[in-house]
């Protein structure tokens, strides 16, 4: 798909590591008007120098660098779209930078895991804000050079559930990358992507290796399942009805309800070892973010699910050894791969007992 004239948003993209960049990339080929800001200035080099690399591949879609930021309000223009792919912990900061670099009828769209839309929506309103939940993975081993790492696309939807131009707007650019699904249900599709996220993200950076080598073991996959489970439990609670992801009916993988009958435990280790099969090459971007000295996002993935289940009551023990686990890595205290996945184990266990809570898992 090669954009029409008509159709020339100005876009800017916030953030520019495995997600931003690969966007970046994609939007450029079909024609788009971009710019990005990343404060990382190797990358900032390489995209107005020899153009970045994707799969091993140089592009052809260097930029001037009169479109490449280090801060989104060093741009002199104004934009009709900023996508924002940083991470979770620097969301505040970049919301508060947007205002004044985005149009009168612009939108910002949250590329972000967790629960972002709402921390953006608090500077700039929920009419501005659309969100895209990204069902594909990708990294950035150097700056500037790119790997995509498994397949898949977006589902796209507003806070207020409604479909306006500006969305219709996304979801054509969007296509350009990977298959679109909009959905007017974008808190149930944040919350099965963070359900999913509280397993694949945690324990990645918990046991220090990609998702493909970890969940071929079974004690690894029954942390999963109980880091997901509670993360249902939480969604069911707050009256979320969570959206499938990649056909997964997340109720059933690991509820334990009567309206709902849950697979079997077989059915259950199978089903995420096909997710670790499809993302068998994803490495935790957490784990990079603590491998270059900064604080890992886990706040805004287990530690949302922990915040949710003390307002609606829900215990969430495993959700906060993980939480607690990493942490201690990102404090030196505790080195991924076997060590931390024991703590998580014995802290699970102790934090089940000072909870009454039944240590269950498939």
């Amino acid at each position: 798909m090669t954009l029409d004239s008509s159709f020339s948003p100005n876009i800017l993209i916030v953030g520019c590591g495995g997600i931003g960049g690969v966007l970046a990339i994609r939007l450029l080929e079909k024609g788009a008007q971009v710019s990005i800001a990343t404060t990382n200035a190797g990358v900032r080099e390489v995209w107005t120098s020899t153009g970045p690399l994707l799969n091993g591949r140089q592009q052809r879609v260097r930029l001037p660098s009169s479109q490449v930021f280090e801060q989104p309000c060093d741009a002199a223009q104004t934009f009709d779209l900023v996508f924002v792919a940083v991470q979770p912990t620097q969301i505040e900061e970049v919301a508060g930078k947007l205002d004044a670099r985005l149009k009168r009828q612009g939108r910002v769209v949250c590329l972000l895991n967790g629960l972002c839309e709402d921390r953006l929506a608090e500077h700039l309103g929920d009419e501005r804000i659309i969100g895209a939940v990204v069902t594909w993975g990708a990294r950035m081993p150097q700056p500037g050079h790119y790997r995509r790492t498994s397949s898949g696309g977006f589902l796209v939807g507003t806070l207020h559930g409604r479909t306006d131009q500006q969305l219709l707007s996304v979801i054509r650019l969007l296509e350009g990358v990977g298959p679109v699904r909009r959905t007017e249900n974008l808190r149930g599709a944040r919350l099965s992507k963070l359900t999913i996220n509280c397993a694949i993200s945690a324990l990645g950076t918990i046991g220090g290796t990609t998702l493909g080598r970890l969940l071929v073991q079974r004690k690894v996959r029954e942390l999963g399942l109980a880091l997901m489970r509670e993360a249902v439990a939480v969604a069911v609670a707050s009256g979320v009805q969570l959206e499938p992801i990649a056909k997964v009916r997340l109720e059933r993988l690991v509820a334990r309800s009567p309206s709902t009958r849950p697979l079997t435990v077989a059915t259950q280790h199978a089903a995420l070892l096909a997710l670790g099969s499809r993302y068998r090459k994803l490495r935790s971007s957490m784990l990079a973010a603590i491998e270059r000295g900064r604080a890992p996002a886990i706040d805004f993935i287990n530690g949302d699910i922990v915040r949710l289940g003390a307002q609606f009551r829900v215990p969430t023990p495993f959700n906060q050894a993980a939480t607690e686990t990493v942490w201690a890595i990102f404090r030196g205290e505790l080195t991924p791969g076997n060590e931390a996945m024991s703590h998580l184990s014995r802290r699970s266990r102790e934090l089940c007992e000072l909870e009454k809570v039944e240590m269950s898992v498939a």
